[in-house]
Parts: structure tokens; sequence; C-alpha cells
């Protein structure tokens, strides 16, 4: 069955059903649409993309542009098992994870949401806010991660105009592509938004930072010397910016090369806090458990298995 609603610069809708012998398979359901006119009160979408489809490289599973939304329940918080961006368009409000991060969020900012990271985000209290998100996975996205351009220490970059990167994103789903194609485009588009959002919103000396944090094991007072401050004011500074402490920061990269590191399989847990220099394994479990809200062996539970 096809439905289709074609108005010029208004909204584009395309659903196409499959069925298995009597049964609606919702495996086999593609939806796709755009709406380009969000000022039309009477619609609030939901669902734009939704696809079982997949590549080696990795998988869109979801995309929508949700309007007048609450966010995700603030308690429990959530534990989404994939990777997300969320682009919020309208309203503000706060992102909030497991690991001590806490960022307040405008018209602008796009979200990385973390597979197994417990998060909470929403707009101000008594208040909505439009968003545009793509749910995803995949081994590309983890290199990305393993290589420090998707940090869960820096979850919040601010992309402007809107109009364009709202429109980038939404190509991602809505053009004519196949699993592969969807993966290299968002990757394409992430690409471009890590150069954007560091130029323009990023000081040198914060990348600077960052990158002393996550690629040595320099004392924090060495750090700030290095880049020409008192410990206090680089303290302050950074917390300012980020929202966590420098050494929270230091430790959630490390976390973060230890969870690539079970991801990978090939190490024991003593191993991997051998090589990220903990003193010893129980020392390595309680910080991974500060971090992840889980030990290492509860969080080589929720991984695949490999076949």
């Amino acid at each position: 069955m096809l439905i289709q609603f074609d108005r010029r610069d208004t909204l584009y809708l395309k659903v196409m059903l499959a069925e298995s012998g009597k049964k609606k398979t919702w495996p086999l359901w593609e939806i796709r649409c755009t709406f380009w006119l969000m000022s039309l009160s009477n619609i609030k979408p939901r669902i734009v993309f939704q696809t079982s489809a997949g590549s080696p490289l990795g998988r869109i599973a979801l995309a929508g542009l949700l309007k007048e939304h609450k966010g995700v329940p603030e308690k429990p918080m959530r534990t989404l098992g994939n990777y997300a961006v969320v682009y919020l368009l309208r309203g503000q409000g706060t992102f909030n994870d497991a690991s001590g991060v806490r960022r307040k969020l405008r018209p602008g900012d796009l979200l990385m949401v973390f597979p197994e990271i417990p998060h909470w985000y929403g707009p101000n209290k008594g208040s909505l806010w439009d968003e545009f998100y793509i749910v995803f996975s995949g081994p590309l996205f983890d290199l990305w991660r393993a290589k420090g351009l998707l940090d869960p220490a820096k979850p919040v970059w601010h992309l402007e105009p809107q109009d364009y990167w709202l429109r980038r994103l939404e190509e991602i789903v809505t053009e004519e592509q196949d699993a592969l194609q969807q993966v290299c485009s968002l990757q394409h588009v992430l690409a471009e938004a890590v150069e954007a959002s560091n130029d323009l919103y990023e000081p040198r000396w914060l990348a600077h930072a960052r990158n002393l944090l996550q690629t040595t094991g320099k004392a924090l007072e060495l750090v700030a010397r290095e880049l020409g401050m008192s410990y206090e004011t680089f303290r302050k500074r950074f917390c300012a910016a980020t929202g966590v402490s420098p050494g929270h920061y230091h430790t959630m990269k490390v976390i973060d090369k230890a969870c690539a590191l079970m991801i990978a399989g090939e190490l024991t847990n003593k191993e991997i806090a051998e090589r990220l220099d903990f003193c010893d394994e129980f020392h390595f479990s309680r910080q991974f458990k500060k971090i992840m809200g889980l030990t290492p062996t509860q969080f080589r539970l929720k991984l695949p298995h490999k076949t």
C-alpha cells in the first residue's frame, strides 16, 4: 500500500507498507517524510524515518521531528543502547548524564547521546521544545569515539544557522540512498559539524587543554602551567566551559578508552587496568563504576556477543 501527500514546500509524506502473508511486519516498514513548514500548528509529526536495514559500517535506525516535546523522563535516566543526535530547534532546557556532565541547552545545540551512558534531557519546567533526532549505531561511529571525535565529555555542539543544519540532517534520511550511503552521509555531516563547532565556539586554550588531558598523564597543575594559568583559574574556566572539572574529564577519557578496549574484546579487566595505569584492578573497577554506573563485568555482559 502506498500513501502519498504532496504539497510544495509544505509537507511530503511517503509510507510504504509491506505484508508477509496476512500479517504486517514492522521490520519491513519504511517511513520517510520531510516537513518543510514547521509552523503548521496542526501538524505534530512523530516518526520521520524507520528501518531495519543496515550495512557493515553501521545503520540509521530511526529519525524524526518532534514538536512540543517533553524530552525524555528524568527518573530513571534512560540508557538508549544506540548513538543519537538531537538538534534543538525551539525552546531551552537541560542535559544531564550519569557520568556527571550537565549542560544547558538552547536552540541550535546539537546533543550527542552515547549508547551505554544513562542520561536525561528535556525543556525547562513548564515548557516544551521542538527537536530533530537521528538514532544510529555501528563500528564506524565506535571508531570516531575511540579517536576522540565523539566525546562523552563534550556532548553538546552549537551549530548555526538552524535552517542550514536542519536541512543537512533531514537530507541524510530523505534522499534516495541505501543503508551504506546513509551512514556515509551521516559521517560527512558529523565531520562538518565537528569542524564548525570547534572553529566557532571552542577557544584554543580549551582545545589544547582537552588534548593534554586525554593524551598525556600530566598532573593537572602542570597542564594549567602549560596553558599559562594558575590551577584554580584553569579549573574554574574548564568547569564553566565543559560542565565538568579537569580531573573528572581526564577520568572520563580514560574510562572511554577502557570501554573501547572491552568492546574490542582482546584484554581482561586486569590487563586493561595495567595498560591504563590504574594501581590495580579494584581501583579500575571502582573508577569505571563511578563514571559508567556499571562494573566492568556488568558492562561486558551488555555488549552484543560476537558471532
